[in-house]
């Protein structure tokens, strides 16, 4: 079956998908497929389906859509996802698939073994308790993240701390990150072991040091496409051994995702985490034409797979 791609209306100009997603917009274009558009800023004001999917009929019938726009909360996606059902269109991940590779603390455990070691926590995230939580690392470099989302580019200031025993720099690092998540924070705080990778070069804008990382697209388990994720960066090594991390995707419920893996420095590779495949972006230097190529190619089969637990 040929999926529907759902984008975000232009915020400035509603009738037309937003501009800064138009080199997808294009590739979608040249391939036919049929396109849907919903209002990614009415879903995240908290307005109802009458705003958010307006101009969206029901369909005759029952019709396989993948969402390519801006991240969205669980609630969000819970939202548009009940939405686009009630019209017949089912999004190719229900919510409870959106969560697991949404979330790094529900993907970890199929990742442990693959990644750097994980340590998470919720609710009170008070120092005492941080600390606490950081205690397996004795005195190693970790790096801090919320559910989702790290500050990368405010390396120094808000992502890595050179010591999980040093209180003053997990106070100094946690606290600015907690200050610049703001409101936007992802449920809680993550902290991964920091691992040596391989080196390929500084982000010009941020100064953050720039790994040879990698980041592909899974679809019902088998790999989809694959590019380099950095364009600032000097990639001359082999490509990604794909097939050691077969079984792994073979394990994540979901139908749509995102694998992000990366060279050590040991010359080891190592997951660095998993996303949604419907809000991860195509790498900057990507060619969104072979990506919706292969989309169509591949026509996802199951039009309404058994539901996953939430």
């Amino acid at each position: 079956m040929t999926p529907t791609i759902v984008f975000c209306r232009d915020p400035l100009e509603p009738s037309r998908p937003d501009r800064a997603f138009e080199a997808e917009v294009a590739a979608v274009e040249t391939l036919g497929l049929p396109t849907l558009l919903v209002d990614h800023d009415a879903l995240v004001r908290g307005e109802g389906a009458d705003r958010f999917a307006r101009r969206i009929e029901a369909a005759a019938t029952p019709i396989l859509a993948i969402y390519r726009g801006w991240m969205v909360t669980l609630d969000q996606y819970r939202l548009l996802y009940e939405a686009l059902s009630a019209r017949a269109i089912r999004l190719i991940n229900d919510p409870g698939q959106y969560r697991h590779a949404h979330l790094l603390p529900e993907n970890e455990p199929v990742l442990r073994g693959y990644t750097p070691r994980t340590v998470w926590l919720a609710g009170d995230l008070g120092m005492d308790r941080v600390l606490e939580a950081l205690l397996p690392f004795g005195d190693a470099p970790v790096i801090v993240k919320d559910f989702v989302k790290s500050r990368k580019h405010e390396w120094a200031e808000a992502c890595f701390i050179p010591s999980a025993s040093d209180r003053a720099a997990v106070e100094r690092v946690v606290g600015r990150f907690l200050e610049l998540q703001g409101d936007d924070l992802n449920v809680g705080l993550v902290f991964r072991e920091f691992v040596e990778l391989e080196p390929v070069g500084t982000h010009p804008g941020s100064g953050m040091p720039l790994a040879e990382e990698y980041r592909a697209f899974w679809l019902d388990g088998r790999l989809l496409s694959w590019s380099a994720y950095w364009p600032e960066g000097r990639y001359d090594r082999p490509d990604p051994p794909w097939e050691r991390f077969a079984g792994v995707a073979g394990a994540v419920r979901s139908r749509f995702f995102t694998m992000d893996v990366a060279r050590r420095r040991d010359g080891r590779w190592t997951i660095l985490e998993l996303g949604d495949g419907q809000v991860s972006g195509l790498p900057t230097d990507a060619d969104a034409g072979p990506f919706y190529q292969a989309l169509l190619e591949r026509r996802p089969v199951d039009l309404l797979p058994t539901p996953s637990k939430s």
